[in-house]
């Protein structure tokens, strides 16, 4: 399935795995996570919903959420709320 995820260091992950703990490297936590889905012709990213395990992603948890290079120019919004919204978003390597 589509599952994203933020781990404490704030950076979000995504990929098609069973569980949401999947995303995570060895050492790292976790403070919430839900389901993504893409719409290509809008370039956007939908977020929603929550992880069974770790629950909604905490935003006030983070100052800055980091994304991977291959999401920066893609429209990331978390139940239909920009993602600049609940935290300062960086792009990987910037």
């Amino acid at each position: 399935m589509q599952k994203s995820i933020v781990t404490s260091e704030g950076r979000f992950r995504y990929g098609d795995v069973s569980l949401h703990k999947d995303l995570l490297k060895p050492g790292e936590s976790c403070i919430g996570g839900g389901m993504y889905y893409f719409e290509p012709a809008l370039g956007r990213m939908l977020l929603e919903g929550r992880s069974y395990d770790f629950g909604r992603v905490k935003w006030t948890w983070i100052d800055e959420l980091v994304l991977p290079a291959e999401l920066a120019d893609v429209d990331i919004r978390y139940e239909d709320i920009p993602l600049s919204s609940f935290a300062k978003v960086r792009v990987e390597g910037t």
